[in-house]
C-alpha cells in the first residue's frame, strides 16, 4: 500500500499591490496639498499678525530697567505685573481720548451707516440711472489715502485757503472747522467722505443677493418703493449693516492719520488726540515702549468688547 504524503500549505502574508500603494501616495498627497498651498499665507499670518500681538501682550507686562546715567552700565527686563496698565489709565488724556473716540463713534457711525444704506438702496432701485457710473464715483473716495484725503480737506478747512470761508461770508457765517469744539466734526466728515463708499459695495452686494422672486412678488402685490424697502430689502440686509457697523467701530478706535495729520494746522488737536495717537506719542517721543504696549491691548480690548457688545444687543433685540 503506497503512502502519499502531503506537505503543508504555507500561507504567505499577503502584500499590497501596486495600484494600493499608488493610491496611498495620491491620498498623502491629496492631503498635504491644502497645506502646502496654505503655507506661504501661514507663515505672513504668523509672522505679520500673531507674532505682533503676542510680542506686544509680552512687553505690556514687562518692565525695562538701566542702570547708569545713559543705560551704559546693562539693561535689565523684568516682569511688571500690571504696572504698565494702571499707568496707562492713570494717564488722563489717554483716558480722555478714548471717551472723546466714543462720542465720535455715537455720531459718526450711524450717521455713514444710514448714509451708505440710502445710496445703496438708490443705486439698486430700478428707477435709478447710470447706477455703474455713481457706484464707481462713490466707491472712489476710499481709493485715496487716509493721508492725502486729510491733507486734500485741510486746504478746505483753513481759512484764506478755503473758498468755504468766502461763501460763508456772503450769508453772514464764520465757521471754525478746527476750533476746539469743532474739529472732531471735521474730522469725523474725512471718515465718512472716504468709508462711505466702501460700506456701500458691501450693502449693495448684500442687496443683489436678494431673489427676484420677492420683488416679483412684492409687484404682484401692489407694494410701493418704501414698502419693499422696509419689508424685504432692510430685513434682508441686516448681516451687511452689522458687518459694516462693526468694521466702523474698530475703525473708530484706530483712528491715527486724519488727526495727525491735522495735528500741524489745528491747534485743538494735541499728540494725545486719538488713543492710537497717543500711544504712538508715548512709543516714540516718551520711548516708554511697555506703557505703549498696554495702551495698544487696552485699544485692543476696548474694540473687542463694544464689537461684542453691539452683536450681543442686536441679536438679542432680532430674537
Amino acid at each position: 500500500m503506497t503512502t502519499i504524503r502531503t506537505e503543508p500549505t504555507v500561507q504567505r502574508p499577503a502584500t499590497p499591490s501596486r495600484s494600493g500603494k499608488q493610491a496611498g501616495k495620491r491620498n498623502g498627497a491629496a492631503a498635504r496639498a491644502p497645506w502646502l498651498l496654505l503655507a506661504p499665507f501661514l507663515a505672513l499670518f504668523v509672522l505679520t499678525f500673531l507674532l505682533p500681538i503676542v510680542v506686544a501682550i509680552m512687553s505690556s507686562f514687562t518692565k525695562v530697567t538701566r542702570s547708569g546715567l545713559f543705560g551704559e552700565a546693562g539693561v535689565r527686563s523684568e516682569f511688571a505685573g500690571f504696572s504698565n496698565y494702571a499707568q496707562a489709565l492713570a494717564d488722563g488724556s489717554f483716558v480722555a481720548s478714548i471717551g472723546r473716540m466714543l462720542l465720535f463713534g455715537v455720531v459718526q457711525v450711524p450717521v455713514m451707516i444710514v448714509l451708505c444704506t440710502v445710496l445703496a438702496l438708490m443705486l439698486e432701485s430700478a428707477s435709478a440711472k447710470w447706477p455703474g457710473f455713481f457706484r464707481a464715483a462713490y466707491f472712489l473716495p476710499y481709493g485715496v489715502p487716509g493721508v492725502i484725503a486729510t491733507i486734500l480737506w485741510s486746504f478746505l478747512y483753513v481759512p484764506g485757503l478755503s473758498p468755504l470761508f468766502d461763501a460763508a461770508k456772503i450769508v453772514g457765517l464764520t465757521p471754525d472747522f478746527l476750533g476746539a469744539n469743532s474739529v472732531l466734526w471735521s474730522i469725523a466728515n474725512i471718515v465718512t467722505w472716504s468709508y462711505t463708499g466702501y460700506n456701500m459695495l458691501i450693502i449693495v452686494a448684500q442687496l443683489k443677493a436678494i431673489p427676484a422672486e420677492l420683488y416679483e412678488a412684492a409687484k404682484v402685490d401692489g407694494a410701493s418703493t418704501w414698502r419693499v424697502a422696509r419689508s424685504i430689502q432692510l430685513p434682508l440686509i441686516r448681516p451687511a449693516l452689522m458687518l459694516t457697523t462693526v468694521f466702523s467701530i474698530i475703525g473708530t478706535l484706530q483712528l491715527f492719520a486724519e488727526a495727525q495729520v491735522l495735528k500741524t494746522v489745528a491747534p485743538a488737536i494735541d499728540s494725545q488726540y486719538t488713543p492710537n495717537l497717543s500711544a504712538y506719542t508715548t512709543a516714540f517721543a516718551y520711548n516708554d515702549y511697555n506703557v505703549a504696549a498696554a495702551q495698544s491691548v487696552i485699544i485692543a480690548v476696548a474694540a473687542f468688547a463694544l464689537s461684542f457688545a453691539f452683536l450681543a444687543l442686536t441679536n438679542r433685540k432680532s430674537s
